[in-house]
């Protein structure tokens, strides 16, 4: 069959359509993306300002219609932290249903978590032992461990990077001058602060192999020496605790404007880098992590293997 998943980010709205079956690999047709940055569109009342209300109607509208012509047989759609949170969450998904006809499932961020954890786990296989799988997207960061294809502990924490460029650091992607040292130190006690009890609960389930996922991960692993887009899906990529420090040693210091200048970088996301990568080197500091595997199969991936699963046997 071809099933279409459109993912409602907090930074892109993604259509992936991909031919598969159950029992099958999920082979990529067709992939198409909108960046809107959601995380960055929420008011201080918490909501979805009307701006990006109209950008997201107008991208899944796009999406549906891609997935019509592509004939895809079920569109999964579904929509993360930054519509989860939003005030005006159900206002805004009424608003997108009726003007495209596409109801977005709300997914709860414990079940980003394990959607994600499926993914990778495929992707390795048994021989992979426990893992650990990390995830830093544009409103959260998921953090999951376990044995099995559905994690033993999934958690979900409010430390995305789009959410803390715009909460914590105040950044202007069209700015000349980096954060001042003293804010971007005050970012890192606030992680470390929201990661302290999760680490502790973590660390109690344990793992043989940590993984991570998401463009922030390969980003910054792409900046600390690892294989670029271009070598393709199967290249064995890695991120090491002390490359990741050097990335943020010099990034730190460079303005938001400019960060897209390095290579690996996308101008969407450029300047939340440096949030990315203070939320990564934390969570491997906090929980004792010198490298990360990096898988390319993520939430998506998860999302269509786990309806895969459940499709009636031939």
């Amino acid at each position: 069959m071809r099933l279409g998943v459109l993912d409602v980010g907090s930074n892109t709205v993604h259509l992936l359509v991909v031919d598969a079956h159950r029992g099958a690999h999920p082979w990529p047709a067709h992939s198409e993306k909108a960046v809107l940055r959601l995380a960055e569109q929420i008011g201080p009342d918490g909501a979805l300002r009307d701006t990006g209300a109209d950008a997201l109607v107008e991208a899944v509208g796009t999406a549906r219609a891609s997935a019509a012509a592509l004939g895809v047989d079920e569109l999964l759609a579904f929509a993360t932290s930054a519509v989860r949170e939003a005030t005006n969450a159900a206002e805004v998904l009424a608003r997108v249903r009726d003007a495209t006809g596409v109801r977005l499932e709300v997914l709860p961020g414990a079940d980003e978590a394990r959607m994600t954890f499926l993914a990778v786990r495929r992707w390795f296989g048994w021989s992979a032992g426990r893992l650990l799988v990390l995830d830093i997207g544009g409103g959260s960061l998921e953090i999951a461990a376990g044995i099995d294809e559905d994690p033993d502990l999934a958690v979900s924490l409010p430390l995305g990077a789009g959410r803390l460029t715009r909460d914590r650091l105040g950044v202007d992607p069209c700015s000349d001058r980096p954060p001042a040292p003293e804010t971007v130190d005050e970012l890192r006690e606030y992680v470390d602060g929201l990661l302290e009890p999760v680490a502790e609960r973590m660390t109690g389930v344990g793992w043989d192999r940590s993984v991570a996922t998401s463009k922030t991960f390969r980003t910054l692993a792409r900046l600390a020496g690892a294989a670029p887009s271009g070598a393709g899906l199967w290249a064995k990529r890695r991120l090491t605790r002390s490359g990741l420090r050097q990335v943020l040693g010099f990034i730190r210091h460079i303005p938001p404007a400019q960060l897209v200048e390095l290579e690996g970088v996308s101008a969407g996301r450029s300047h939340q880098l440096l949030a990315g990568a203070v939320v990564a080197e934390a969570v491997m500091r906090r929980l004792g992590v010198d490298s990360l595997d990096i898988c390319p199969w993520a939430l998506r991936e998860g999302v269509i293997l786990d309806r895969l699963d459940r499709l009636a046997p031939v």
